[in-house]
């Protein structure tokens, strides 16, 4: 299967999808609303997506679409794009620039490519499962073989408590070298280039996983959710060096753990 043309797309989206964004970011009065889920959203989440929306219904009207903040459309179609115009909203609002759009193309329901676009540093990352490329240069997880060398994110520190273990994560970070809230899509991005060696985000919606699938695939690591299980449907996710996957699996969900809701 020849995803060039799809890739190509894929990277006009990011392109357009940030020369849209990029302007209110960090624009004074800015206008922040709380949707339903208590999740903030802006007019560049909306315009964003609505931009995506139509360029892809232009370019292959007869391919599905999910996004976060208009829903799906025909999500079982052949090929399916899934959205996520601002991932990293919190950060974005805030003033912080480490949020992204997320980009993902499914076929016959499992992602084969996936973007991370961070417009506020002008960085594009591609993957398809079998390489992921960094503004169009071929990037690799490094090799990392102990916990105690490793770098450990999540995007919020406070969610394993809630959704998974939360002692067990806690004695998982004791043991990293390094642990920081470098979350979101950028933890992953972060994770695909070589910086950091383990991404733990026990609860996530669809539209933050799609795309992190073949990019983490991509660079040479492995990607499930947080019991260990298919990555894609899911609704958390572990993403880490090969050497630590199966080690962190297994320190996040010790027998008898004292679970909350499995996110």
């Amino acid at each position: 299967m020849d995803l060039t043309p799809y890739r190509t797309f894929m990277g006009e989206l990011a392109d357009k999808s940030g020369e849209f964004i990029r302007p209110f970011f960090g624009a004074p009065g800015l206008v922040v609303e709380t949707k339903a889920d208590t999740t903030p959203v802006t007019a560049a989440d909306r315009g964003a997506e609505e931009l995506l929306r139509s360029l892809i219904a232009k370019k292959f009207p007869a391919h599905g679409v999910i996004g976060e903040e208009f829903g799906e459309d025909r999500p079982g179609a052949e090929w399916v794009w899934v959205l996520d115009p601002i991932d990293g909203t919190k950060s974005f609002i805030a003033g912080v620039p480490l949020w992204g759009t997320l980009i993902a193309l499914l076929h016959g329901g499992q992602p084969v490519l996936g973007a991370i676009h961070l417009p506020a540093s002008g960085q594009l990352m591609l993957g398809d499962g079998t390489t992921t490329t960094l503004n169009g240069r071929p990037v690799r997880m490094r090799p990392c073989a102990r916990m105690e060398d490793a770098t450990l994110l999540t995007s919020d520190p406070l969610n394993p408590a809630i959704h998974q273990d939360g002692p067990a994560f806690a004695a998982l970070a004791r043991r990293a070298r390094l642990v920081r809230t470098w979350g979101d899509c950028y933890g992953y991005f972060l994770l695909a280039s070589g910086r950091a060696d383990l991404m733990c985000d026990p609860v996530l919606s669809p539209w933050d996983l799609a795309a992190l699938v073949p990019v983490v695939r991509g660079a040479g690591g492995v990607i499930t959710d947080w019991q260990g299980g298919v990555p894609w449907p899911a609704s958390s996710a572990l993403a880490a060096a090969p050497a630590l996957h199966a080690e962190a699996v297994t320190a996040l969900n010790p027998v008898g753990g004292n679970c909350g809701k499995q996110g």
